[in-house]
């Protein structure tokens, strides 16, 4: 199993919980191994990348994902490979310090976060 994070906005978190998947972008990480070390670098990388989405004042979202192989561009992946998603839990002025952490959200609260 691979895991993989997937950098998103609120928008289109919204989107892939009304179809029930989501589509992988170029912007995906995935951890090299599954030490908490690498995989917490793997979610700051991909929250860094959502903050690069959001482009302005907003909330970085990194959907966490688990995988049979390495997931390709264009690859859907559906609600019932979500493990998490992460979250600021609340709107990040732009020039919020890019380390600060995110909150953790069982699959099951994505419609209390949008």
């Amino acid at each position: 199993m691979t895991r993989a994070y997937l950098p998103l906005t609120l928008a289109a978190l919204a989107d892939a919980e009304s179809t029930g998947e989501v589509v992988v972008t170029d912007d995906v990480v995935l951890a090299p191994d599954d030490s908490e070390e690498q995989e917490y670098a793997a979610l700051m990388t991909a929250a860094d990348a959502s903050a690069e989405l959001v482009a302005g004042p907003g909330r970085r979202v990194v959907l966490v994902v688990d995988v049979a192989q390495e997931p390709a561009v264009g690859d859907r992946v559906p609600r019932a490979r979500w493990a998490a998603v992460h979250a600021d839990v609340e709107d990040r002025p732009v020039d919020a310090d890019p380390d600060d952490d995110l909150g953790w959200f069982g699959v099951q609260e994505i419609p209390h976060l949008l």
